[in-house]
């Protein structure tokens, strides 16, 4: 075990119904002190439909109490390999959304600045755009995005800032490079034939579901590091990519999705990218209150922080 201090609560001396909630039951921290700063944005004045999202940093935080040490997997614990902790939640204004950007864009280059690199709770999905906004300031990025939707339409009444858009801001902005760029996931009816069109022009990657099942989790991810290859890179995980039967907490579900079995073994496959941030979005927690999502959430998070630590 490491000897620094960022270290979680031991279950063994202080049950996980016990102290204070923070992710993974590691302590609150500054970003200078760390090396991924644990966050949450609790934000959902981007949603179109269903709201709730504002409420996943909490109770993600909450339902990661039950996240342990040591992968099972590799055998490793990514607490003794990199210095984790809660960074607190992004300022944000729920009366506000172009306040909110603001204030979340500051919050992320503070973290940026201090060196260390995000790991994110959301939010909608428009949380990602000011995220990508303090990261990608110098050049653009790769992205990969497991969604049920792309999110790169161009705007939902008359507003051009909704979950349903931060990817086409982040290319217009020069922020993600759409060539580096590959969407996961994607499946359901559509308003519009033409919906897809700004992406596919633009030169992203999208992997609908059905094409993912015939190819399987491999397949698809041994593509995705190629796209991505070994530059700076997002990666943004939208629970909705789930099927509604693993993840019901969501503001827009999409049936026939990918299995949490096949998301964490996605994630396991991204191991040795440059990530440089990876966020979790879109649990929404009063849309099930039996916490199944945000736990899905807690843990693929995990996953991420495994991956982030190199292990």
């Amino acid at each position: 075990m490491s000897n620094h201090p960022f270290q979680p609560l031991d279950s063994g001396l202080v049950p996980r119904f016990a102290g204070p909630s923070t992710f993974m039951r590691l302590p609150m921290a500054r970003p200078e002190e760390v090396d991924i700063a644990l966050v949450g944005i609790p934000f959902d004045g981007g949603a179109t439909n269903r709201t709730g999202a504002r409420h996943g940093p909490r109770e993600i935080r909450n339902q990661s109490s039950l996240v342990r040490r040591v992968h099972h997997v590799t055998g490793l614990s990514p607490f003794d390999r990199i210095r984790a902790g809660d960074c607190g939640d992004a300022p944000i204004n729920p009366l506000d959304l172009m306040a909110s950007l603001e204030s979340i864009e500051a919050f992320y280059a503070e973290i940026r600045a201090a060196g260390a690199r995000p790991l994110t709770a959301g939010g909608d999905h428009l949380t990602t755009l000011p995220i990508l906004r303090a990261l990608a300031k110098q050049a653009p990025v790769g992205l990969v995005q497991f969604d049920a939707h792309s999110d790169t339409y161009d705007s939902f009444f008359g507003s051009r800032y909704n979950h349903g858009t931060p990817f086409r801001r982040a290319i217009e902005e020069g922020l993600v490079d759409p060539r580096r760029m590959i969407q996961i996931g994607i499946r359901g009816a559509i308003s519009d034939a033409a919906n897809y069109d700004f992406a596919r022009t633009a030169g992203v990657r999208i992997v609908f579901i059905e094409e993912f099942m015939a190819r399987g989790v491999a397949d698809v991810m041994a593509e995705a590091r190629a796209i991505i290859g070994d530059k700076p890179t997002y990666l943004s995980f939208d629970i909705d990519a789930l099927d509604p039967s693993f993840a019901p907490g969501t503001g827009t579900p999409e049936i026939g999705g990918m299995s949490s079995r096949e998301a964490q073994a996605m994630i396991r496959l991204m191991g040795g990218a440059h990530l440089i941030g990876a966020d979790l979005v879109e649990v929404s927690p009063p849309l099930d209150p039996s916490g199944l999502t945000a736990l899905t959430g807690a843990t693929l998070m995990f996953e991420l922080l495994c991956v982030m630590a190199g292990g």
